[in-house]
């Protein structure tokens, strides 16, 4: 057994197949319309051919695919200013932090550095899940200042991921408070269920809000949580596990909208 699995799908007025790993990954598709079918890795081309013969009509051809024309990069490239890929975990702060060091000598740790390096924790390991199929954009600035942690788009959905600095302190968790540690509780799921509502809208697609603790002693969710998942740093590989909601080409065409800045201007 090969293990791919044909996939169908309509992206650009076309009709496609597409040939897909059990993680979602792509390794081929076959364009009906040009009655192509182009392969992302020559190793799979007898397996790929073998899973598509039953679909394959006419004279094919077989190759890598084509080089885009300068029509086509030109339509499906970003101005840099206008795209969101290029984000680094914690982007907003770090340019906030550059701007504004803050004194050196403080009784306390400034909490944009803690807020920062739970942002840059969490974008690292959702960063690991593009193997699977998953694309992932972090910082994502809204009108009013404020920012989406993370975004990340795959086969399982679309989360919305709000990194929180815990480290060696209990969470506890009841609906929409959060403590952590001895500090006093905070709505804290009221603001990661907002991020994904304007998610939602700039993607005309449903999101799906989590909150990531970093490096907590202990997460206590006093009761079920409505609509929000509560994941540690260490367990958000569990995203990668659900699938079967978004095929590749649609995960490739949020994607596609969500790095575009303009589709955040007015939620």
């Amino acid at each position: 057994m090969s293990g791919l699995r044909v996939i169908p799908s309509r992206r650009h007025g076309r009709d496609r197949l597409y040939v897909c790993l059990r993680d979602g990954r792509n390794v081929a598709w076959y364009d009906r319309e040009t009655g192509r079918v182009n392969l992302l890795s020559e190793d799979r081309r007898e397996d790929v051919l073998d899973v598509l013969g039953p679909f394959l009509t006419g004279t094919v051809t077989v190759g890598p695919p084509p080089v885009p024309t300068p029509a086509e990069l030109a339509r499906l490239t970003l101005p840099p200013d206008d795209d969101l890929a290029p984000n680094r975990p914690g982007e907003a702060l770090l340019i906030a932090v550059d701007r504004d060091p803050g004194p050196s000598r403080r009784l306390r740790p400034d909490p944009r550095r803690r807020a920062l390096t739970a942002e840059q924790t969490v974008g690292e390991a959702l960063d690991r899940l593009e193997g699977a199929g998953w694309r992932t954009l972090h910082s994502i600035p809204l009108p009013g200042g404020d920012h989406i942690h993370h975004l990340v788009i795959g086969p399982g959905g679309l989360f919305c991921v709000r990194a929180l600095y815990a480290r060696k302190q209990r969470v506890r968790v009841a609906d929409p408070m959060v403590t952590v540690g001895r500090r006093g509780p905070s709505p804290l799921l009221r603001q990661v269920r907002a991020d994904a509502a304007r998610a939602s809208y700039a993607l005309t697609a449903e999101v799906h809000p989590v909150l990531a603790p970093v490096g907590p002693s202990d997460v206590d969710v006093i009761a079920p949580l409505r609509e929000a998942r509560v994941l540690r740093d260490t367990d958000l590989a569990e995203l990668a596990r659900s699938g079967g909601i978004l095929k590749p080409a649609d995960v490739e065409a949020l994607h596609a909208v969500a790095r575009d800045r303009h589709t955040w201007s007015r939620v």
